[in-house]
């Protein structure tokens, strides 16, 4: 087990031992004020002593535990002292009196040990450099030697120790020696203190790592109440003629101090620790001139209205109100210079920003560029969150993905409007405060990006206007030339084929004009139903009955076979144009012996196949049917394959999307 742990275990029992020996001393003979201060010690000491424990336990190898545990013990040390000192005045017989009372002279020194001591090796437990070595002497020799000296005094004891006998004399030649020897001590011991308070700024001047730097600054913001105690000293004179605020300090001071170390050696980036220094710094600094301002004018009225007079109180606290806003303004920002730069340089740059952007000189798109700079953060991000979008997009309208970075959320009105994305490790305090200030502008960017977008949807709308009119007259193209053409051609083609039969006596002339003028009348239909943007008629009665109709029309037998007729209005018409402009190339280019079409389901595809047995040799050119007919395909989803090998025949294939 590490030293320093075992000597915390060892502390433990020796402390409560002193507590219980204070605690017969009250029974036996304190009075009831020193047996208040005694109560009141032991309690403002638990916190340096479980703490100081805690330390010890987590941090074996370090020396800082079993110190704070020691400035918890001297607060024990000093009540008990007081409560023995009362109980000798009224049980003289108690053992160690006079012993006590000739070292109690000068033991004073003792109680600023273990804190001078826990300055010089704060945080790591370690001494600044070898040479720190005599200050480590000195704080335990020179408070030794002095209680020595003060004890060999000849003069009287401290009350209540007057009529106690000196236990340690020395011969009267020596006495002047010993007292100048004393004296000299007292300001050896002031610049040991002083050393061991510049040992912690030598420290963090020589630090570069930020750990060590935010431990020794939750060092000192704990170490600031000292002064803050004063302050209240001051104010608790002022307004109350008492101590009573005094009290108050100390007690803050006595949880402050073991509190701020045990964070700083354990978890000392719990909280932005600038950001608190800040804080402390500038209400302290507020309050001190404050009560300056007070106490200079309740003096300057009260010369002439009198001393008591409600009138000084007054005009006391009228100039202090009012001094109060742009005072703290004004301080906030000289502290955070000095000790919060990175707040200052962060919401100075965006309030530059905010006031060029307002002057027309900048953009609030840079405000990204901005952060970055002065959060030295090149991979930080600023996303906008567009109205009904989940995620963040940046001012290109990119998406940006916080993933496990540090985020600060960024809100104005009650609404989310973006983020704040860094890149690197950082203070959440400060780019939440980064978020704040910056608010005003990621909600300009955010309208600017909307704007943007609007403006863009409907130049997008226009075009895909302008295309849909283009695509409806290359539908309008395709349907005459794949429905009414076809129609009208078949009929061309059986018109001459009647004419060559004319002279044989083997053609009805009136039947065909018959079936010619109905073919005509469905021609004329078909054109109107397209004019209008309607499907062909013959599709009223399904795709089955629509290729019959048109299988019937190709003076070469067909081949059906339909397995999926209950389909989709717009398939069913892909599909019908698909067969009709297959089986009219089939029989204006291959003259094929026969032509088979077969339309089959399969799960939420349809696909058509037009096959028949002719040369072969076709291909898909540009402006050709066949190419019209791809488009359609593919304008419906689907796909057109052809095969057609010389002297195979020709298939064409189309499959096409079908939603169950």
């Amino acid at each position: 087990m590490a030293t320093p742990r075992l000597l915390a275990f060892a502390l433990a029992p020796l402390i409560g031992v002193l507590t219980g020996a204070g605690v017969v001393l009250a029974v036996i003979g304190g009075d009831g004020g020193a047996t208040t201060e005694f109560a009141a010690g032991a309690t403002l000491a638990l916190p340096s002593v479980v703490l100081g424990m805690l330390v010890a336990v987590r941090r074996p190898d370090s020396v800082v535990g079993p110190l704070l545990m020691l400035v918890g013990a001297t607060a024990v040390w000093v009540t008990v002292g007081d409560l023995y000192a009362s109980a000798v005045t009224r049980r003289p017989d108690l053992p160690f009196s006079e012993l006590y009372a000739a070292l109690s002279q000068g033991d004073w020194m003792f109680l600023y040990v273990p804190a001078a001591l826990l300055m010089l090796v704060f945080p790591d437990g370690r001494l600044p450099g070898r040479r720190w070595r005599w200050a480590i002497a000195g704080l335990l020799g020179v408070p030794a030697l002095f209680m020595l000296i003060t004890a060999f005094d000849p003069g009287p004891y401290r009350p209540p120790f007057e009529s106690t006998p000196h236990l340690f004399r020395l011969p009267e030649p020596y006495l002047p020696v010993l007292r100048v020897v004393g004296l000299a001590l007292l300001p050896v011991f002031l610049g040991l203190l002083v050393a061991s308070a510049a040992a912690v700024v030598l420290r963090y001047r020589r630090t570069t790592g930020k750990a060590k730097r935010a431990q020794l600054k939750w060092f000192a913001l704990g170490a600031a109440c000292l002064p803050l105690t004063l302050l209240l000293c001051w104010a608790s004179y002022l307004f109350l003629d008492g101590p009573d605020l005094v009290l108050a300090g100390l007690a803050a001071t006595a949880l402050a101090i073991p509190v701020a170390t045990t964070i700083a050696v354990l978890r000392h980036d719990l909280y932005d620790i600038d950001r608190a220094i800040s804080t402390a710094v500038t209400y302290g600094l507020v309050t001190a001139i404050l009560l300056g301002f007070y106490t200079a004018a309740s003096f300057l009225v009260g010369l002439g209205a009198g001393r008591s007079s409600p009138v000084a109180a007054a005009a006391g606290t009228a100039i202090c109100a009012a001094a109060l806003s742009p005072l703290r303004v004004r301080l906030q920002r000289w502290v955070d210079r000095r000790f919060y730069p990175d707040r200052q340089a962060v919401l100075t740059a965006i309030e530059e920003l905010r006031d060029r952007t307002h002057a027309g000189q900048a953009q609030p798109e840079e405000l990204e560029t901005t952060l970055r700079t002065a959060l030295r953060d090149p991979a930080l991000r600023v996303g906008y969150r567009l109205p009904g979008a989940s995620r963040l997009v940046d001012a290109t309208g990119a998406p940006v993905d916080p993933g496990d970075a540090l985020v600060a959320q960024v809100r104005l009105g009650g609404h989310d409007i973006g983020a704040i994305v860094r890149g690197n490790a950082g203070s959440r305090e400060l780019l939440r405060e980064a978020a704040s200030a910056g608010a005003l502008l990621i909600e300009v960017v955010r309208l600017r990006i909307e704007v943007s977008r609007a403006l863009g949807e409907a130049e997008a709308s226009r075009t895909r206007l302008l295309h849909a009119g283009y695509e409806e007259r290359r539908r309008l193209e395709r349907d005459l030339h794949d429905g009414a053409q076809q129609r009208l051609v078949s009929l061309g083609m059986a018109i001459r084929l009647a004419q060559r039969h004319l002279h044989d006596g083997t053609v009805h002339v009136d039947g065909l004009l018959d079936r010619w003028v109905a073919e005509l009348a469905v021609a004329v239909t078909e054109l109107r139903q397209i004019a209008h943007g309607l499907r062909p008629s013959s599709l009223d009665d399904g795709l089955g009955n629509a290729l019959v109709m048109l299988a019937g029309k190709v003076p070469v037998p067909v081949t059906l076979d339909v397995a999926a007729d209950d389909l989709p209005e717009d398939v069913a018409m892909t599909a019908y144009y698909v067969a009709s402009e297959a089986m009219t190339n089939a029989v204006k280019h291959a003259g094929p012996a026969t032509i088979g079409v077969r339309v089959t389901r399969a799960g939420d595809r349809v696909t058509v196949r037009v096959s028949d047995d002719g040369p072969g040799g076709a291909e898909i050119r540009p402006g050709a049917g066949l190419a019209g007919l791809a488009d359609r395909v593919r304008a419906a989803g689907g796909a057109l394959r052809l095969s057609s090998p010389a002297g195979g025949g020709t298939l064409i294939e189309a499959e096409l999307p079908c939603a169950l």
